[in-house]
This record gives C-alpha cells, structure tokens and sequence, in this order.
C-alpha cells in the first residue's frame, strides 16, 4: 500500500513542521499580536473561541488550557449554536472577543457567526485564524481595526476532506498568540511537541496500521480536561474517514459511565487518551478496569504522553508519546490527535475507501454546503 499518494497521510506527517513553522510566523508578528490582546485584556471581556465540525473541537479542547485572569473566562460555542441562537451569546452590555477556527473560511456559519455577533449589540472583537488567504474570512479582516487575522502557513489548508494538520496547527496557533508577549520563552516547549510528535508518528505507525485492519464497527475515544476535546476530534476523523462505516463517540472518562458506556460491545474499538494528571488518571484507570472485568471488545489503544502501568490489561497498541518525560506542558495536548488521524487513514484505506474523498454518498464535502442564513 503506498500511502504517501494520498494526501491525508502526508498532511498528517507534516503537522511537526507547520507547528515550527507557524511558531516562526507568530514571532515575527509579536508586537502585533499581543499589542492586539492586550487591548483587549483585563478589560472584562470574554473569549469565546469557535467553529464548525472539527473547528469547533479546537475550542474544546482549548478551553482548559488558558488560566490566566486577563480575560473574565474562556469557552468554546459552536458557530452553528450563534447562529441558530446568537442571542443567548451576545447582546448589549457583553464584552466578547470571538476568535474563529476555519480551515477555509468559507463555510456559511463561519461567516454568519461573525456577522450575528457585529450586529448583536454587543462590544465585539475578531480574531480570526484560517489556513486560507484567499477565503472569505482572510478578505474581510483587513475591513476594522478591531480584527485581527493569524494566516496559517499555506499547507495547512488542507487538501483532502478530513481536517488534520489544519486542526492542529490553528490550536497551535492559538495557544501561542495568546502568549505572544512570552514566545521566545516558548519556543522549546513548541519545538519538543512538535519533536514528540514527529518520533511518535514513525513509531507507532505499523501498531496503528494493524489496529486499524482488525475487524470493528464502533470505536469510542476517551479524555479528560482538554483531551476530550482531543477525543471529540478523533472520533470524527475516524468516522468521517470510513464514511461512516466505524460509528463513533466519545466521552470524558467519568461521563462515560453515566449512561454511554452501554455503547460497549464485542465489535467495538476503544481508545483511551490518558492525562499527565497522577490524580485524573486515578479516574481514568478506574473505568480501564471497569470496562476489562466486564467486557470482550476488538481493540484497544492506550494512548499517553507519559508512562503508565496498568497491571493485568493488555492493549493492542500502547503509545507512551515521551517515555522518559514526567509530565508536559500545554502544546503536548495537541499531539494526542495523531493515533486517531492516522487510524483513520490507515483503515480507510483497508476498506477500499480514498482517505482524502471517503464519503461515497457525498453526504460530506470539504467545505459544507447548502446552508441557507436566514435573517433575524
């Protein structure tokens, strides 16, 4: 099989080299970046990070990742919520700065959301990041002074139809604009995950590629914190991957139990996303446990950046990220998405499918289409 003819495996490869890349583009506009924050910070505004589909997973994820007091709080909306209910997000009297993920910048709500919000009544600031100098979003930045555009280096503008490295490098980028005052000091931790990242890939990369031919129908991605962002964005990959042919969830690992883990089966694949949290893993650890004592399932995938040992399971692939770290930092969240990038890839291509156009139907496309904004 030569998976370098498909696109998507080779944007899933170069994600280490856009992460440095862009790192490179976020320090050479410093002064523009975080003069831009900073005017907006410790101001009483909120940030609301959104998107659609997998731009959205990014808020997320990013969500738990920002612990600083210069804005009142960080949240993700979907821009397919503002638009259908713009009202309970923005209205007179609220202080918002809205940063919007898009791979192209063309879909109708990534739009839409942007114009709900100008004409809300409510004290509105854009930061919109996009892979896509030529979509709509790119074009319209330059209009007000009170938007500021962070293009992503060209590549990242994905070619085939499952987001990959576009998802990863926009996280990336945001988490290093909102600390653009400090990125020189970041630069290590940037260049380690995208080092993390890059070893990881080659390694595990045949243990994924025979997880990915094993028979299962359902695969369900577990996280806690941020990485179940990372689990929301992993179980679309695989399932928009095979054309919906592997349905799929996820969950943070206690909510799994309430309720969703009736989701297990004998056919089913499961991936756990571990956290570098020696407390949260207690939790995590737990419903491992749980689920081995009562069920047969086809596959499992442990997936952590540090080491962990659970006695008495075995794992069809065990990814240990940086097996002689103790813990990591922020941008090694981002890295967890790999094993579900690739596992999708690898078993789109085990079922006869084109990873860069798997829908059959045509029930998904690229950009969405057929979305028709009606006036409020």
């Amino acid at each position: 099989m030569d998976k370098g003819q498909y696109y998507t495996y080779r944007e899933i490869k170069q994600q280490p080299d856009t992460w440095t890349k862009e790192y490179g583009n976020i320090l050479s506009e410093k002064e523009r970046i975080s003069g831009f924050i900073s005017r907006y910070a410790d101001s009483g505004y909120e940030v609301i990070f959104t998107g659609a589909g997998t731009s959205a997973y990014i808020g997320d994820m990013l969500a738990f990742l920002y612990k600083d007091l210069k804005f009142v709080s960080y949240r993700a909306v979907p821009t397919t919520d503002i638009v259908t209910h713009c009202g309970s997000f923005f209205y007179p009297g609220k202080k918002i700065l809205l940063v919007s993920f898009a791979r192209s910048g063309n879909s109708p709500e990534s739009v839409a959301a942007v114009n709900l919000a100008n004409k809300s009544g409510a004290e509105v600031a854009h930061i919109f990041i996009t892979c896509n100098a030529e979509g709509h979003l790119a074009k319209i930045a330059g209009q007000s002074d009170n938007t500021l555009l962070l293009l992503l280096p060209p590549e990242t503008d994905d070619k085939s139809l499952a987001m990959t490295s576009s998802f990863s490098t926009m996280a990336m980028a945001c988490l290093m604009a909102f600390r653009a005052d400090d990125i020189e000091n970041q630069k290590e931790a940037v260049y380690n995950a995208a080092e993390t990242l890059r070893v990881s890939m080659d390694k595990f990369e045949a243990a994924l590629e025979a997880v990915a031919a094993k028979d299962f129908h359902r695969a369900v991605f577990l996280g806690s914190g941020p990485l179940k962002g990372i689990a929301e964005e992993s179980h679309l990959k695989l399932q928009e991957l095979t054309d919906g042919a592997v349905m799929c969830t996820f969950d943070s690992f206690l909510g799994f139990r309430h309720g969703p883990k009736a989701v297990v089966k004998n056919d089913a694949l499961l991936v756990y996303l571990l956290s570098d949290d020696l407390h949260v893993r207690k939790y995590e650890i737990d419903l491992i446990r749980q689920i081995n004592a009562g069920n047969k399932v086809t596959a499992q995938v442990l997936v952590a950046s540090t080491p962990v040992k659970i006695e008495g399971i075995e794992f069809d692939a065990e990814i240990i990220m940086n097996p002689d770290s103790l813990d990591t930092d922020v941008y090694g969240n981002v890295a967890y998405v790999f094993a579900a990038q690739m596992l999708g890839c690898f078993k789109s291509i085990a079922s006869g499918l084109s990873p860069d156009s798997p829908s059959r139907s045509g029930n998904i496309h690229r950009v969405v289409e057929g979305v028709t904004i009606y006036d409020i």
